[in-house]
């Protein structure tokens, strides 16, 4: 694969398990926070774990921030992994009011310990589940998307999920014990996982397959 694939470099998470799982699909990622290369790439994955305003606050400090949203105006892929996929929204509830990226509407919200008949859940979601077209069956939105035949199982692990504040922007959710869980969003060139690809075996092999070729 020739394309230049940026994974942003900003000293949060699995960065480095995001580029093992490239090469094995046979790309070869560059992994920098250097302003002028994310701006320029063909691709830009961002990647992360832990919480939201520590991940902002280190894209801020970097600079990245501006640079991020400059690449999303050309157009060009972007993937934002866990964290990466919450920083998109707005704004996140996770220990106080953080401002997001801004780049698709809608906030991060804590998934409710409580099932719709009261029994209590277990948060954080940790395990392995199959994620389901937010459109129903019939849905047309995986069409080319890096979720296109997507029906294997992929691993999540996280506290805190997307709300769009258009529906039509999540296009994959899994259920948790009653509840849909948003597992994917997508607005225009933007899409975002909450599950981990890079430890999803050949499944998630397969997204990330499909996310370098759009």
């Amino acid at each position: 694969m020739s394309r230049n694939v940026i994974v942003v470099d900003y000293g949060i998470g699995n960065v480095f398990s995001v580029c093992n799982a490239l090469r094995k699909i046979g790309c070869e990622p560059e992994l920098t926070g250097d302003l002028t290369r994310v701006r320029l790439a063909d691709r830009v994955i961002l990647p992360g774990v832990g919480a939201f305003a520590r991940a902002m606050d280190a894209l801020e400090r970097r600079g990245l921030t501006y640079a991020l949203q400059d690449f999303v105006a050309t157009g060009r892929p972007f993937l934002g992994i866990c964290i990466g996929m919450q920083l998109l929204m707005d704004r996140s509830s996770e220990f106080g009011d953080t401002l997001g990226l801004g780049l698709i509407p809608g906030s991060v919200e804590r998934i409710s310990a409580r099932g719709p008949f009261g029994q209590q859940r277990r948060v954080p979601h940790v395990g392995w589940a199959v994620i389901e077209p937010s459109g129903g069956s019939s849905d047309q939105r995986w069409r080319k998307t890096a979720l296109e035949g997507a029906n294997d199982y992929v691993y999540f692990v996280h506290s805190y999920h997307c709300q769009p504040a258009d529906p039509s922007h999540r296009i994959a959710h899994v259920d948790y014990d009653g509840v849909e869980v948003t597992a994917a969003i997508r607005r225009d060139n933007i899409t975002g996982l909450q599950f981990h690809p890079e430890r999803s075996g050949r499944a998630g092999h397969r997204i990330l397959e499909q996310f370098i070729a759009i």
